[in-house]
């Protein structure tokens, strides 16, 4: 059983309680999850301090031979919108300002892009369910491992960490590189420990060598 962080202790503290630092191989990929204009500060669905994913991400993508950022790119009706019976405001919607990446996120960097929830019909939290393929490319590049950052952590990024573990790959959570919606309060602490109990690591982008 994972606990939860004892009160003033931060799943990034218990982290570096035990540092490992990770080798990098042709093997291993980083995805970029969501860091999207909408999802940071000022844009429709913000994420608290989304932004500050930014830094960390950029710090950490050329040491990967492999990068693929994931993004919602959402028609104008689709299901997960509040006017059409789902959760959120309309965001990330198709061709619009805050469907882009954050514009500090180094995009130059990025070798591939998975795009989800083109479907008006469909949720597709996980950069799984994005097109082309995200597990065909992984695939493709013999990837092994993972290591995954971005927004939100207890929606997209908990989906795409899950769904990684189901694929086959090791995944590594990047801790000082997400953000959660925390819709309700712990819910950011739960998805680190339900990723943790399915069997991913957590880490932050300083224990990457």
């Amino acid at each position: 059983m994972i606990s939860l962080p004892a009160d003033g202790e931060s799943w990034g503290d218990r982290v570096m309680s035990e540092p490992i630092k990770y080798t990098l191989t042709e093997r291993d990929a980083l995805i970029i999850v969501d860091v999207q204009n909408d999802f940071c500060p000022g844009g429709a669905l913000p994420v608290a301090e989304g932004d500050a994913v930014v830094a960390p991400l950029n710090g950490v993508m050329d040491k990967f031979s492999l990068v693929v950022a994931t993004r919602d790119w959402h028609p104008p009706h689709h299901c997960s919108f509040r006017g059409e019976g789902g959760l959120w405001p309309p965001h990330c919607v198709q061709g619009t300002r805050g469907a882009e990446f954050h514009p500090e996120l180094k995009v130059a960097g990025i070798h591939l892009e998975v795009r989800k929830g083109m479907d008006e019909g469909q949720e597709a939290y996980s950069g799984f369910e994005g097109e082309p393929s995200l597990a065909d490319l992984l695939q493709s590049h013999e990837v092994e491992r993972v290591f995954v950052g971005g927004l939100a952590t207890d929606y997209c990024v908990k989906a795409t960490v899950l769904d990684a573990l189901r694929h086959g790959f090791q995944a590594v959570v990047l801790t000082d590189a997400i953000r959660a919606v925390d819709a309700n309060p712990g819910d950011g602490e739960k998805a680190l420990a339900e990723m943790q109990e399915a069997g991913a690591a957590l880490a932050t982008t300083e224990q990457i060598a």
